[in-house]
């Protein structure tokens, strides 16, 4: 049976946020798709700003609030807010709130941080 708890996986500092593969070949060995958990503190912004070329990536947003660019549009988002980065969009995630957010990311296919195309030139617009 294939069941893991967030706690069980080693949770990686990367700029803006914390992040924990819950389903990717190495845990729970998934082929198909991947998931990870992110926890974004308040005024953080994920970096940079990357786009998934052979993947497209929905987040749902678990707990707290913020901004999301997404080709250079900008939307507000909250807890119960799901999000699709269409496969090859340059996107990014601000935490705006007060609270820590806490966002769970789907991939499909499988990707990995190898895979992210970076654009460090780009910033989250205010």
């Amino acid at each position: 049976m294939k069941i893991i708890h967030e706690n069980d996986v080693p949770e990686v500092k990367h700029p803006g946020r914390f992040m924990r593969w819950l389903a990717n070949e190495d845990s729970l060995h998934a082929n198909n798709l991947s998931v990870c958990v992110i926890r974004v503190m308040p005024g953080e912004t994920v970096r940079p700003a990357h786009s998934h070329p052979k993947s497209e990536e929905l987040i749902y947003i678990i707990t707290g609030s913020g901004k999301v660019m997404i080709e250079k549009e900008v939307g507000e988002v909250r807890a119960g807010s799901a999000i699709l980065f269409e496969q090859g969009k340059i996107h990014m995630l601000k935490n705006t709130g007060k609270t820590e957010m806490k966002v769970i990311c789907f991939f499909a296919p499988a990707t990995s941080l190898d895979n992210y195309k970076t654009f460090e030139d780009i910033v989250f617009p205010e």
